[in-house]
């Protein structure tokens, strides 16, 4: 949760599993292998590989549905299991669709889409002749698809409409398509699962980024019951009900570094231990006929998926699989098909139907432009090294093809978003993009980053652009100690925090990085915080406690805030920016490029009138990410801009 980006639309969830070696090391020098150097492709090219995600299958699992930006902004497409080409079933040109599922009986679609990228949801229905149907209109009403219930006749939604702080439950039947109201939430939680029989539903309660609380409501008797009194920081959050919804499984780090799985029984309320790992287990589900259940691990940037066969707990026995990473998996509904994605960090989505009873692995679809060799990719290496305080950074690092030993190249350090997220080892076009032009990229998960174990994830609270700072500049080190990087060539990159981190080191190392490259980042905390959207009410205080409240804390988020610095940024900067983003706000945007201006330093900045908080369209895409790439060649690449210089170690 402790994360600016909740809520925003991923397009492809990476649910990774992990296959090869951890090259996890730290190094004076990178070892080199003998390459040739890459053919450099245009951002056109990159933009013409496919981005892909979800799955449903049709009733009669004759095909799948998922969702695609084949033509130029997300749209609804299905292709048969049996392989062939994909057909396009929604047309937009203007606002994203992004699939949920066919309907239970017949092939209707079920989808999501915005305005612009206002995160202003609505769900809507496709109907068979094509027309479509709003259900769930108002301008300012936000809803979200929770899940159909086990017997099909309905399905559950989300919905800010009685109260824009609060999201209430309904249920809409499939028949009238007439929603009713099932739990009004009055008390700032979240729900997250409901049992098959309908009855349980469990829900999270946000106390602080790293100490939640669950709940169970009765929907017969109308009774919420607290779950989970604790003393101390302990993550507690539900996940699923069991088949026979007797028992509800959670995520908890109780007495442990990393998040587990318990199971709650309903009768008893005794209390079991589920399943363990080495790493934070991120979710656990059941396929839709109870036989199997899906567990995703994030091992170390990976996603580790175990299948398990519920009756035996036995690990489902699976044929070779095709090389890369699984993510997204799907059973039909009689569970003798499951869908699932394929990709890597140098390959992008790709969809597969595996037969349990054939044991047939079909490929779906062909995702990669057919124009680039997937050999001229470079793919992420889990590298380590020590920050300023001797706390070990884990972070990807990504080298052009053809480097050799000596060689002075320009490298970037690329920042998530979050607070809190991760950078993992999926495919991302612009990094591929960069590093393809001659640019080393090091992806920082800087102290407070996810995946890493609670104790990580905390380190930076309330020290944002103080010690997540710290890490970055360390990062420097690293990349002088490669041998190949220029360390008076060394930029920064990032994203809503990360664009936060990027404005940050500009401004308060402003010797440290040649250039940055902010991409919708926050400037001024107080302002951001004083305006995040009604409906993060929930966390609202959580999110405060880590950042800091804008009302008690106004005088240490003015000292974070580089907008109020900003007459000590002296390096190039380019800004995008959505000018419908609701969590970012415009205004952030404009008013450091005014002061950037001030300061009779390059500047450039880019923005889209019909994007938000994340950019969907490819033509914009391609604008923004050539922009980029001009700039980097521009001001570091071929730039004469001198960073201060890096002690290293014989």
């Amino acid at each position: 949760m402790k994360n600016l980006c909740k809520f925003v639309f991923v397009p492809i969830i990476v649910l990774t599993l992990f296959t090869g070696c951890n090259n996890s090391g730290t190094s004076k020098s990178e070892k080199l292998t003998t390459e040739a150097p890459a053919k450099a492709y245009t951002i056109e090219e990159f933009m013409t590989t496919t981005s892909i995600g979800g799955s449903d299958f049709s009733p009669d699992n004759s095909k799948i549905l998922y969702t695609s930006n084949q033509s130029g902004i997300y749209n609804a497409f299905e292709v048969p299991v049996t392989g062939g080409e994909p057909k396009q079933l929604t047309r937009s040109t203007t606002n994203s669709v992004f699939t949920i599922s066919y309907f239970p009986d017949d092939e209707r679609i079920l989808y999501s889409s915005d305005k612009g990228g206002n995160e202003i949801s609505h769900l809507i229905v496709q109907n068979l002749d094509g027309t479509t149907k709003d259900l769930t209109p108002g301008d300012k009403a936000k809803s979200a698809f929770f899940t159909w219930a086990h017997d099909r006749k309905s399905f559950f939604f989300i919905s800010n409409k009685r109260d824009n702080r609060y999201f209430d439950l309904y249920e809409m039947d499939v028949k009238s398509l007439t929603p009713k109201l099932i739990l009004e939430n009055t008390k700032g939680l979240d729900a997250t699962t409901i049992s098959r029989d309908k009855r349980y539903i469990g829900l999270v309660k946000s106390i602080t980024t790293n100490n939640t609380d669950i709940y169970l409501y009765d929907v017969t008797t109308k009774q919420l019951k607290h779950l989970s009194p604790h003393q101390g920081d302990i993550s507690y959050s539900p996940v699923t009900f069991t088949p026979d919804s007797k028992q509800l499984y959670f995520l908890t780090d109780e007495n442990s570094e990393f998040k587990y799985v318990k199971s709650y029984d309903i009768a008893s309320g005794k209390t079991a231990e589920v399943e363990k790992a080495d790493w934070d287990i991120m979710y656990t589900y059941f396929s839709y006929d109870g036989k199997h259940r899906i567990t995703g691990i994030n091992n170390d940037a990976r996603t580790q998926i175990k299948i398990y066969e519920t009756a035996s707990n036995k690990l489902l026995e699976l044929p070779d699989m095709p090389a890369g990473n699984i993510n997204d998996i799907n059973f039909s509904e009689d569970g003798k098909l499951m869908a699932f994605y394929v990709n890597s960090s140098k390959a992008p989505n790709n969809l597969y139907v595996y037969n349990l009873s054939t044991k047939e692995i079909k490929a779906l679809t062909n995702s990669m432009n057919k124009a680039i060799n997937p050999d001229d990719l470079v793919a992420g290496k889990v590298i380590r090294y020590k920050s300023f305080d001797g706390l070990e950074i884990p972070s990807l690092l990504y080298t052009p093809k053809g480097t050799k030993a000596g060689d002075k190249l320009p490298a970037l350090l690329w920042i998530h978003g979050g607070p809190g997220g991760q950078t993992t080892l999926g495919y991302d076009p612009l990094l591929q993009f960069v590093v393809n032009h001659g640019y080393t990229v090091l992806a920082v998960n800087n102290r407070g980053s996810s995946g890493y174990g609670k104790t990580f994830f905390a380190a930076d609270d309330q020290k944002h652009g103080d010690v997540d700072l710290k890490d970055c500049v360390a990062s420097k080190k690293f990349l002088a100690q490669t041998g190949y990087v220029d360390q008076n060539k060394i930029g920064i990159l990032g994203g809503s925090y990360g664009g936060y981190m990027t404005l940050a080191a500009l401004t308060f190392t402003p010797d440290e990085f040649a250039v940055g490259v902010d991409i919708f980042g926050v400037a001024n905390w107080l302002r951001t915080l004083n305006n995040i959207p009604p409906y993060w009410e929930s966390f609202r205080e959580a999110l405060y406690k880590e950042l800091g409240n804008p009302k008690t804390d106004s005088a240490a988020l003015y000292n974070k805030s580089p907008l109020f610095f900003a007459n000590k940024i002296k390096k190039p900067l380019i800004v995008l920016q959505g000018a419908n983003d609701p969590r970012v706000l415009k205004v952030e945007s404009d008013e450091i490029v005014a002061a950037v201006k001030k300061n009779k330093v390059p500047v450039e900045y880019i923005v889209f009138p019909d994007e938000g908080h994340g950019f969907v369209k490819k033509e914009n895409e391609i604008k923004g990410y050539s922009a980029i790439l001009k700039f980097l060649d521009t001001y570091l690449k071929n730039g004469t801009a001198k960073t201060k210089e890096v002690a290293v170690a014989d």
